[in-house]
């Protein structure tokens, strides 16, 4: 073994990665997470107004409300008509927190919060036992109760997450790279030659997908012996959901000539899709950001029925949207299967 010998072949296998686009993977990936980085909301010099909610119709303790409303921009105050109007604000993060009068504790309050381990909740308290500090110094506490919205430990906080990312996995990591070897290798033309159509050849794509995307999922619940919420809901999203990305996946394939190239273009894809729905609660700037993906239109649904007990009734628009997507990827697919790009 020779030095000249190993930095011959160190050059050709760098060579070999600029060739097949592996290289874009070692530019594009830190890049884009540095740009989700920086679309996190970071802590400012002037601290945001935390966005409280208070119900018209109850009497709270005057002390609370004038220290509330002394507080400055420290507190935007909503008034809304009942809990269940404050409860549909928090979904849609119009507010904050929701302020109730406590019914154990006449002069406390109980907090209402999409999540009680998030941030808004922790800032919340804070700033009330700031306040309450220097209106009565150390006292019983104004917050009495924390209750959040989504129930369930950190597990099962975290299942819609995984299951947007084993969905994504399975359409932009193992179905592009599957279309393009089967390019590649020349068997798509070989199978096109017998009576076989294009449309069953896709269809069988799809349906392959398809199946690796639920059965996955289901390993996943399994596994945690996580229950399914609305059963009927979540198989309805689970179902357009892999029909939606499956179709995806099968397009990106085609537009790849050989696996290094469609496995660097489903990382392209991949983490766009997965990183501003999955962080999308850190940000206001990712919240107006990810509704323009299809990734978003699933992931919201999907944690709104495991966590918010969320029905298709309510969701309908979003399950619509994943079925028009998967067409308009699946009739893409197969225009460029009927034009053998890049075969």
């Amino acid at each position: 073994m020779t030095i000249k010998n190993v930095i011959t072949l160190t050059l050709n296998d760098l060579s070999i990665a600029v060739k097949n686009k592996t290289i874009y993977l070692i530019l594009f990936i830190p890049f884009f997470v540095f740009l989700s980085l920086k679309m996190i909301d970071q802590v400012a010099a002037d601290p945001k107004a935390v966005k409280i909610g208070l119900v018209r119709q109850q009497a709270y303790a005057p002390v609370i409300l004038k220290t509330i409303e002394s507080a400055g921009p420290l507190f935007k105050i909503s008034k809304v008509a009942d809990r269940e109007e404050g409860e549909r604000l928090l979904k849609d993060k119009a507010i904050d927190g929701l302020l109730l009068k406590s019914e154990k504790e006449p002069k406390s309050l109980v907090l209402v919060v999409l999540k009680k381990e998030s941030v808004q909740a922790l800032t919340i308290v804070e700033s009330f036992i700031a306040l309450q500090t220097l209106a009565e110094g150390k006292s019983v506490s104004w917050i009495s109760e924390v209750t959040p919205i989504q129930l369930g430990g950190i597990q099962r906080q975290t299942l819609p997450t995984w299951t947007l990312m084993l969905v994504l996995l399975v359409s932009f990591i193992i179905m592009p790279a599957q279309i393009a070897e089967e390019k590649e290798k020349r068997l798509l033309l070989g199978l096109l030659q017998t009576p076989m159509r294009e449309i069953e050849w896709l269809s069988a794509k799809l349906l392959s997908g398809m199946i690796l995307i639920l059965v996955s999922v289901l390993f996943l619940h399994l596994l945690g012996r996580f229950d399914f919420g609305n059963g009927f809901s979540y198989a309805a999203f689970l179902a357009a959901g892999s029909f939606c990305f499956a179709s995806y996946g099968i397009l990106l394939g085609f537009l790849c000539r050989n696996q290094a190239s469609a496995r660097t273009l489903g990382v392209i894809f991949y983490l766009p899709h997965l990183l501003p729905s999955a962080l999308s609660d850190f940000s206001e700037k990712l919240t107006v950001v990810a509704p323009f993906l299809p990734s978003y239109q699933f992931f919201e649904p999907i944690r709104s029925i495991l966590l918010e007990d969320g029905t298709l009734q309510d969701l309908s628009m979003q399950w619509v949207y994943l079925l028009v997507v998967g067409v308009a990827a699946f009739s893409g697919a197969y225009m460029l299967l009927k034009k053998r790009w890049l075969m």
